[in-house]
């Protein structure tokens, strides 16, 4: 059935956050508390703190974190060849609710009925419902494609190339970048990683380092999409960048 899907009518996303504070001690004293709490479930070691803990794990948190960048990117018929181009248009700063509110007008005007899908990489258990989350923080409506509230199943329109490749085996996590070397696909991972986000928003104070980095998962995301169903290749000289 996913093979019969038009290209032109997903959308395909990553998206790169960080924790709400620079440091633990920068955070207001509700949420330190809160934080301690939460912390108590993922510290590994006894010498773990919730301070030492914070600038490494908060970001993954919806409510401890922020999004500072959303790249999203789409199939549309090249202007002189016909062939498909791949166009990524970033949406990134320091203001989390205008980035994401200009992320929400993209979808309302172009992604916005039953017949258009979402798709990222681990994007069911990480990016929609962070889009989500952070969306109605900040008082935003969310857009027809993550509004899944009282939806049937088969009527949710979101992709996950994680869950596709896992074939129905929910045992183990594959990266984007372990893929992207199984498909024999140019690694996103040549510069940053997930990891060193928060260190390049908050210290190094570089977005458009993290932007670019975002704007390659999101290729990538789309060359493994589709390496899935034989559906061709897209070279670099077909990738635009808005």
């Amino acid at each position: 059935m996913l093979d019969k899907i038009s290209l032109n009518r997903i959308l395909f996303l990553d998206v790169e956050t960080v924790p709400m504070a620079a440091d633990y001690s920068e955070l207001p004293e509700t949420f330190q508390k809160l934080w301690e709490k939460k912390s108590l479930r993922i510290r590994s070691s006894e010498e773990e703190n919730a301070e030492s803990l914070f600038f490494e794990k908060a970001g993954i948190f919806a409510e401890f974190g922020k999004i500072v960048c959303v790249s999203a990117g789409f199939f549309r018929p090249g202007e002189e060849t016909g062939s498909l181009v791949f166009r990524v248009k970033s949406f990134f700063g320091d203001c989390e609710k205008t980035l994401l509110t200009e992320f929400s007008q993209l979808l309302e005007e172009h992604f916005n009925t039953p017949a258009h899908f979402l798709c990222a990489h681990n994007g069911k258990e990480f990016d929609f419902p962070y889009l989500s989350r952070r969306m109605l923080i900040h008082g935003l409506d969310l857009p027809f494609l993550l509004n899944n509230h009282g939806k049937k199943p088969w009527e949710v329109s979101l992709l996950d190339t994680l869950e596709l490749w896992k074939f129905g085996d929910h045992k183990s996590f594959t990266s984007l970048d372990l893929l992207a070397a199984v498909f024999d696909i140019p690694t996103p991972k040549d510069d940053i990683d997930g990891s060193d986000v928060a260190r390049v928003y908050w210290i190094e104070q570089d977005l458009d380092r993290i932007a670019h980095y975002c704007s390659k998962d999101v290729v990538t995301t789309a060359r493994l999409f589709l390496k899935y169903f034989n559906a061709g290749e897209l070279p670099d000289e077909n990738i635009l960048l808005l």
